[in-house]
């Protein structure tokens, strides 16, 4: 399993793909609403094995010493695996080689304890999404390797 940014166009087919389907379908969201206005702005990394996308994440920043994460999403076949962790220390690094002193995110409440055990904290419940899916900030210092 490799752990990179998508790089040409059947690659990134694939990792909106997963991302509607894991992040928008369930909620009978339409197709295209995983596309977000800053998509072009954002460090986007998946996992990918065989030529199969198994999770997906991206990052932007948010303040000149903070990056924030969304769109994390890992495919219902392969959740339990570590490719969450993967994809979330691959963009920890990323953070650190961009000089970001932070990450933060907006949580789904079902995936606190996730962030949690990788060292995330909850800074404070947020919104609600689709009218039933709270979420949480949630924080994490980051320290140089």
């Amino acid at each position: 399993m490799e752990i990179r940014s998508p790089q040409n166009p059947e690659e990134w087919e694939a990792y909106f793909l997963l991302r509607y389907k894991i992040l928008r379908e369930p909620w009978n969201q339409a197709a295209g609403s995983e596309h977000l206005p800053d998509d072009q702005d954002a460090i986007h990394v998946f996992a990918i094995e065989n030529k199969q996308v198994l999770g997906v994440a991206r990052m932007h920043k948010s303040s000149p010493l903070q990056g924030q994460v969304r769109c994390v999403a890992v495919d219902s076949s392969q959740q339990g695996k570590g490719i969450g962790k993967q994809i979330m220390k691959y963009l920890e690094h990323k953070a650190i080689e961009n000089h970001w002193k932070e990450i933060i995110l907006e949580a789904r409440e079902n995936a606190v304890p996730f962030y949690q055990s990788i060292g995330y904290q909850i800074v404070k419940e947020s919104y609600l999404l689709f009218e039933e899916i709270q979420h949480y900030t949630m924080s994490k210092v980051l320290l140089e390797d």
